[in-house]
């Protein structure tokens, strides 16, 4: 089976990960801490969506500070939780990451910017309807075409060659969650705004399934050592997204970063409990240039592809 298609059948279970890397903070927070640490998020996202509607703040300023706040509480999280020791980067990968984050970014620009300029802004000031059926209605739609994008990432020879910069790493952490081609970023992140843009949904229920999104999306690239049972069946975890970084293709679904609900739906729902990845990363490491070849890796799609390379089965 080639790298970029990631089937979403069973499979014997995984091994777990050897070493002695997974060793946590052993102290009377830890418990605390692991059975908390989503909750918190999660209500950070409802007082912060909450106060940005009420006291009519600017998206583009709640969003970004959001964001940093996110990074930061992960960030702590990942020193007293972390699901793998071994997985902290280090000095020169923070340098790569820095430098990938920053692409990521300037591609989140470009890809608003394309549909602003194509479309207009033209979701209302205000709901047509209630916010309580709004904002589930792009949330759905929003998670719905960015796991179909993502899993064609996957299964497209032309995309994989974009979104396999993401797999290159040998580690899932908060830090290399930016590691992305920047085009991947923009084709991406376009197609789910341009959707829920010309759907016509209100600028708040955007702003807080925004400020969601971004939370799962970093939440579930954690290097903590959490577990949220049952949720799992309906939300993304880093459960699920470490199997998805699986070198073992059989286990390696969970084209969601936000929802479970779809990867249910289309039959790529491998989780259950006490599965883990026996390594994460590449299957053929040598098909895509290291992370720290930052200008390698964002020209590597229009290299010339060895004869061996032949595309999805």
């Amino acid at each position: 089976m080639d790298e970029c298609e990631r089937p979403a059948d069973g499979g014997n279970p995984s091994v777990p990960l050897s070493g002695g890397g997974r060793r946590t903070v052993r102290n009377s927070l830890t418990p605390l801490l692991r059975t908390t640490a989503y909750p918190v998020l999660l209500l950070a996202v409802v007082l912060v969506g909450a106060a940005a509607l009420r006291l009519d703040w600017d998206p583009a300023r709640v969003s970004p500070l959001f964001l940093v706040g996110t990074l930061v509480y992960l960030g702590v999280l990942e020193r007293l939780i972390p699901y793998e020791r071994e997985w902290h980067p280090g000095g020169a990968e923070w340098r790569w990451y820095g430098a990938y984050f920053v692409l990521t970014m300037a591609g989140s620009g470009l890809a608003q910017f394309l549909v602003t300029a194509a479309v207009g802004w033209i979701s209302p000031a205000e709901p047509a309807h209630h916010l309580g059926i709004e904002i589930p209605g792009a949330l759905l739609t929003g998670s719905f075409v960015g796991y179909v994008v993502h899993r064609l990432g996957h299964s497209n020879p032309i995309l994989w060659r974009l979104h396999g910069v993401h797999h290159v790493p040998e580690k899932v952490n908060v830090a290399n969650n930016g590691v992305n081609h920047v085009l991947d970023i923009v084709l991406a992140q376009s197609l789910v705004q341009l959707t829920v843009a010309l759907i016509g949904f209100s600028r708040p229920a955007v702003l807080v399934v925004g400020l969601f999104v971004a939370a799962q999306g970093y939440f579930v690239h954690a290097n903590i050592d959490v577990r949220i049972g049952r949720f799992n069946h309906l939300l993304a975890s880093p459960e699920q997204h470490r199997l998805h970084h699986s070198t073992d293709l059989s286990e390696a679904g969970h084209y969601g970063s936000d929802l479970s609900c779809w990867d249910h739906f289309f039959g790529s729902f491998t989780w259950y409990p006490g599965r883990e990845p026996a390594s994460v990363g590449l299957v053929d490491p040598a098909s895509f240039p290291g992370t720290g070849e930052i200008l390698a890796s964002l020209l590597h799609p229009w290299r010339r592809r060895p004869a061996t390379d032949r595309g999805p089965n």
